[in-house]
């Protein structure tokens, strides 16, 4: 029997006890695979009054999943209180985060989906990765510029070749070698994780209309094209750059099965147009599966049932049919 995936509810003050919920609530509508949540029980009491059960042991979660939502509990916030981030919260979703990776790297759990943290409450409790991504690559003994972070919706998925550094640094941040071990990465994972034999990758140009031929920027003559030219030679199907601003509307979209951006909101921008309520961000290059609902903890709307869980349910569902075809690979064999 697959074991359960295990679900981070992130900060208890933000919507991740919320959505986590509310995808359980919907587990039967969109066939949900079993999953746990690791977190404090008593911050999704205070926003849901559905069943909840505590376990000690993920393969608990099996057998409890159909009558109420199992959770490991983990992280003593006190009085939960919705809206109301505090280093108290970020604690809790640092031990929960912690716990839930450990227990995927342990195989107790199936994959990883994790909830959505205040990085700058983090920050105060001594956090220094610039988000959860890179954490969970370090407690997997994987170095970040062997990780990939996609974005991921039902017809589009996004890799941002640089993710949170200023907008002034992206030019001089870029090379060819790291383009191409990114685009490695993500051709790797399209085909481990998405099932696709011969993935396809579009780049984006760093310039408007891709530079011009040099005219307006040299980014894609002197780094873009030796480094997509390297990948072909390869074997990757790889093609670009392209001007960004033609790159999102159906017909190209039909062209590729990831488009890789320069840049955070050259990639962030489209995807999160077009599948705001059901994007997920999943890392590539992990020896686990990992997951996450593209989106922020909302305190604005923290306990007042307005939340979407789309993006929880999607996260939770590509975790599982990620973990599937893993399980499948190494039954076959395959590395």
């Amino acid at each position: 029997m697959t074991a359960p995936l295990a679900v981070a509810m992130g900060d208890p003050a933000g919507i991740g006890p919320e959505i986590t919920a509310k995808a359980w609530n919907a587990r039967e509508l969109h066939s949900l695979a079993p999953f746990f949540a690791v977190g404090d029980p008593r911050a999704v009491a205070a926003v849901w009054d559905g069943p909840i059960v505590r376990i000690g042991d993920p393969a608990d979660a099996v057998a409890a999943f159909a009558d109420a939502l199992p959770i490991i509990a983990v992280g003593d916030v006190g009085e939960a209180r919705p809206g109301v981030p505090d280093v108290e919260t970020a604690r809790s979703a640092l031990q929960s985060l912690e716990l839930a990776v450990g227990l995927t790297r342990s195989c107790a759990a199936s994959g990883l989906v994790t909830g959505p943290v205040s990085k700058a409450q983090l920050y105060r409790i001594g956090f220094t990765h610039p988000g959860q991504t890179e954490f969970v690559a370090e407690r997997c003994g994987v170095s970040g510029d062997n990780t990939v972070m996609m974005l991921a919706g039902p017809t589009l998925r996004v890799v941002p070749i640089t993710v949170h550094v200023a907008l002034a640094d992206v030019p001089g941040l870029l090379s060819p070698e790291l383009i191409v071990a990114k685009a490695r990465v993500t051709a790797r994972g399209l085909t481990r994780n998405f099932g696709i034999e011969k993935p396809r990758l579009a780049f984006a140009g760093l310039n408007p209309h891709a530079g011009e031929g040099g005219a307006i920027g040299r980014e894609e003559v002197d780094i873009l094209e030796p480094a997509i030219a390297q990948l072909r030679a390869e074997g990757i199907d790889a093609v670009g750059p392209f001007s960004a601003d033609t790159m999102f509307h159906p017909r190209a979209r039909a062209g590729y099965d990831a488009a890789l951006c320069l840049y955070h909101d050259q990639a962030l921008i489209p995807i999160k147009t077009l599948h705001f309520d059901d994007g997920v961000n999943t890392t590539l290059g992990l020896p686990i599966v990992r997951t996450s609902p593209d989106h922020g903890t909302a305190f604005g709307i923290a306990g007042k049932d307005e939340a979407n869980p789309g993006a929880m349910i999607a996260a939770i569902r590509m975790a599982a049919a990620q973990a599937e075809r893993r399980a499948a690979l190494a039954a076959a064999g395959a590395p």
